[in-house]
């Protein structure tokens, strides 16, 4: 798929993690929140965990990039932020907006 694509696979170098920090992150916390934490029966179980914690790391984990706030914290803030950059029709209902529920 990627050569038909044109798309170039580059690896990082074998025990260089410097060289891909974010998915190293990544795979340090979901090994501690849920590999070494849990014993499962089966993938269905790992797969109703993952989902369980993925959903909770996008919305209610503090993230370091956003000020060590949540997603679900960040988003309102960012919507009245940029309202300026979205445009609006006549009856100023906005044409792009993002929710937070």
């Amino acid at each position: 798929w990627c050569k038909k694509n044109f798309i170039e696979i580059k690896y990082t170098q074998p025990g260089k993690p410097m060289q891909n920090g974010y998915i190293e992150r990544f795979n340090r916390f979901f090994r501690e929140d849920i590999l070494d934490a849990y014993y499962f029966n089966d993938i269905y179980q790992l797969q109703k965990i993952s989902d369980n914690w993925r959903e909770d790391y996008n919305f209610n984990h503090p993230h370091k990039s956003l000020g060590n706030i949540s997603p679900k914290e960040f988003m309102p803030r960012f919507d009245e932020e940029f309202k300026f950059f979205i445009k609006s029709d006549l009856n100023n209902n906005y044409l792009s907006k993002l929710e937070v529920s």
